[in-house]
C-alpha cells in the first residue's frame, strides 16, 4: 500500500490546486472586479447586448462566434488526441495493475497518477466539447435578424450560452494545464508540488483582470 511518503506530495498538489480554485470562485462571488473569469463573463454579456441592438451586424456576430467555436474545437481535438495517446500508453499498465496485482498496485503512485492524467484530459475534452455546443447554439441565435420577434425572444438565451461557453472553455484549458504537474508527478512524485505551485503562479497572473474605469458584475452566478 502507498505510504505517507509517496501519497503526501500527490494529495498536497491536489489540495493546493483546489484551494486556489476555491479562492478564485470566492473572489468572483464577493469581489467580481478582482477575477478575470467574472470580468470576461460580463464582457461576453455586454457583447451580445451591444450586437443585439445594432441591425446589420449579424454576420460580424456569427464570425466572432465562429472564431470562438474554432478555438474550442482545437482545444477539444488536442485533448482528445492526448487522451487517446495516454490511454494507449498507460491504459494497459493501469488495467493490468488493477486486475492482476490486487492491492499491490498501490505500492507506487504511478498507476494513480496515470489514471489522474487520463481523467483530467477527459475533463478537458468534455468542457471544450460542451463549449463548442453552446457557441454553436449562440451562433444560430445571433444570425437571426436583430429586429425579428424570434431574435428578441432568444437574446437572453444567447447571452447565457455565450457566457456559459466561455466558462466551459476556460475550464477546459485549466484541466489541460493540469496535465503538467501530473506528468511531472509520474516522473518524480516529490516534484509534483513544485510544478503545481508554478502552475498556480501562471494561473494567478492570467486570472487578474484589466482594471477598467467601471465594472458591473454579471447578472448570473459564475
Amino acid at each position: 500500500m502507498l505510504g505517507l511518503n509517496e501519497l503526501l506530495p500527490v494529495l498536497g498538489s491536489v489540495l493546493l490546486f483546489l484551494v486556489y480554485e476555491a479562492r478564485v470562485l470566492w473572489l468572483g462571488h464577493r469581489q467580481p472586479h478582482r477575477t478575470a473569469r467574472t470580468a470576461h463573463a460580463r464582457m461576453r454579456i455586454n457583447w451580445v447586448e451591444a450586437l443585439s441592438a445594432q441591425p446589420g451586424f449579424e454576420i460580424v456576430a456569427v464570425q466572432a462566434l465562429r472564431n470562438s467555436l474554432m478555438s474550442a474545437t482545437i482545444a477539444a481535438s488536442t485533448a482528445a488526441l492526448a487522451l487517446m495517446g495516454s490511454v494507449s500508453l498507460a491504459g494497459p499498465t493501469v488495467a493490468r495493475s488493477v486486475m492482476h496485482e490486487g492491492l499491490s498496485w498501490l505500492d507506487t503512485p504511478r498507476p494513480l497518477l496515470e489514471g489522474l492524467l487520463m481523467a483530467v484530459l477527459f475533463a478537458s475534452y468534455v468542457c471544450s466539447a460542451m463549449a463548442m455546443r453552446y457557441f454553436n447554439h449562440a451562433g444560430l441565435v445571433m444570425s437571426m435578424p436583430v429586429a425579428s420577434a424570434a431574435r428578441k425572444a432568444l437574446n437572453p438565451m444567447a447571452s447565457a450560452y455565450v457566457e456559459r461557453a466561455g466558462l466551459l472553455y476556460s475550464w477546459g484549458l485549466r484541466f489541460f494545464l493540469m496535465v503538467a504537474p501530473v506528468v511531472v508527478g509520474i516522473v518524480n512524485a516529490w516534484a509534483m508540488p513544485c510544478m503545481t505551485l508554478l502552475l498556480i503562479a501562471v494561473l494567478a497572473y492570467f486570472d487578474r483582470p484589466h482594471r477598467g474605469p467601471e465594472f458591473v458584475a454579471p447578472s448570473s452566478p459564475i
